[in-house]
């Protein structure tokens, strides 16, 4: 172990943003003189940004931290266990009692001090002045999430993120260009704007503020910025009431922006929707949907299914699956019902059974996978750019793994291209030759 340079292994549960959060940390780790380790019997410390999204999140991050603790208890020395995140968000004051395997807490608002914390817990008192970066990222790869805003203020009553990341903020223009322009330069070759509610970015910005003020703006700046390097730019978790005239002609109109449109409505009836503090009606929706797949063609869209909320009959379960399959979505994401502690939802009376949610979870899986499916076969005999994003080992040797530009990163499955002769980042002409479920076989098309 070097006393000089301490290394931290760095752990990360839950959705994207998460991601962006920890290379945040590693970032302003790395400059206050820390390395980073691979495994916990390497490290001098541990970092597990948590979720807490669902109860089953935060099962899944207390597991993982318990997991963590009895292998260094086994082992032969003792490694420190930092939580981060949404869990220390949600429950606070309750985890030092409940978790005293670990040493420090940090809720996701703290996590800029995370050296100072990582300081106290391995007892470095002093340290030589360093340089912090103005853009606090590591990332590596094809792809880049790029954060552009936190918190949220919907309120949906089944949902603890605002209890959790606090009142939406839009992040400003301007860091979000340097940190664009930056990840460009280092090598990346699509960049993924995330946020809990992307489509109402800038919203909260005062007469004061100069620059890109809507999220058609700020797309339309970011291609800018990064021209005329060959970048793909997506943005994902819009809402209904987002998608502004502005900003469909936005993604229309701008090369740069991929014509895929990320909206979870979660439901498709009214009532339901007022019931989980959404509006929207199954009449809108459908305009809407009908709307957006006129104006930009080809377009690709993805969606989510909350199924099972409390007083959803069968006949608005029903309806929601004709929505569906009517729709046509390309990829939809279909979740049970969990009744999350200090929410409205979890508070009705008319809880379904157990049963019930999971027959309706099931069938709205079925229906998504077929759909899916049937979109992604659907592209064979095609031909698309593909980025390719790394190298997998199979039975028959190896073969690189990428990602068109209909299928968002880490989700909606992947290209597989039986060739060596290329390196992560290259933008390739591919002809697909195959699909099976959500991913498609390939093969490179001479220019």
């Amino acid at each position: 172990m070097s006393q000089a340079k301490p290394s931290i292994l760095y752990i990360t549960l839950g959705c994207a943003k998460n991601e962006v959060d920890t290379d945040r940390m590693r970032a302003l780790l790395n400059a206050a003189g820390y390395d980073e380790a691979l495994d916990s019997a390497e490290a001098d410390a541990v970092i597990i940004n948590t979720c807490s999204f669902l109860a089953s999140a935060s099962s899944e991050s207390i597991e993982c931290t318990l997991q963590l603790a009895e292998e260094v208890h086994d082992g032969v020395r003792s490694t420190p266990i930092v939580m981060c995140g949404c869990l220390p968000s949600r429950y606070g004051d309750d985890l030092p009692d409940e978790l005293p395997e670990v040493a420090a807490f940090v809720p996701a608002d703290k996590e800029d001090g995370i050296v100072s914390v990582v300081d106290r817990v391995l007892g470095r008192s002093e340290r030589m002045e360093v340089s912090v970066p103005d853009v606090k990222r590591t990332v590596e790869g094809a792809v880049a999430y790029l954060k552009i805003s936190d918190g949220c203020d919907r309120f949906c009553s089944f949902c603890a993120i605002p209890y959790i990341r606090g009142r939406y903020a839009s992040r400003g223009a301007a860091s979000i260009l340097a940190e664009a322009r930056e990840l460009v330069a280092g090598g990346v070759r699509e960049l993924v704007l995330i946020g809990q509610d992307t489509g109402i970015w800038g919203t909260d910005f005062d007469e004061s503020v100069e620059g890109p003020r809507t999220l058609a703006e700020l797309l339309v700046a970011v291609a800018e910025a990064v021209r005329p390097e060959h970048v793909w730019i997506r943005v994902l978790y819009l809402q209904p009431e987002g998608m502004t005239p502005e900003l469909i002609s936005a993604i229309r109109d701008t090369p740069e922006v991929l014509p895929y449109i990320d909206i979870p409505v979660q439901h498709c009836s009214a009532r339901v929707l007022a019931a989980m503090n959404r509006s929207g009606s199954e009449a809108e929706l459908d305009e809407l949907f009908s709307r957006l797949r006129s104006e930009i063609p080809d377009m690709v869209i993805r969606t989510t299914y909350l199924a099972g909320f409390p007083g959803e009959t069968d006949d608005e379960a029903a309806a929601m699956l004709a929505f569906m399959d009517r729709t046509g979505f390309d990829y939809t994401s279909v979740f049970e019902y969990s009744a999350e502690e200090g929410t409205r939802a979890a508070k009705m009376d008319c809880q379904l059974d157990e049963a019930v949610k999971i027959e309706r979870t099931q069938a709205g899986m079925d229906l998504a996978e077929s759909l899916g499916f049937a979109a992604t076969a659907a592209r064979v005999g095609t031909t698309a750019d593909v980025i390719v994003d790394g190298v997998e080992e199979t039975d028959d040797g190896l073969e690189l793994i990428g990602h068109a530009w209909f299928q968002a990163p880490d989700c909606d499955g992947a290209v597989h291209l039986d060739i060596e002769e290329a390196a992560v980042g290259d933008i390739l002409k591919v002809r697909f030759t195959d699909s099976f479920c959500y991913e498609l076989v390939g093969e490179v098309v001479e220019e």
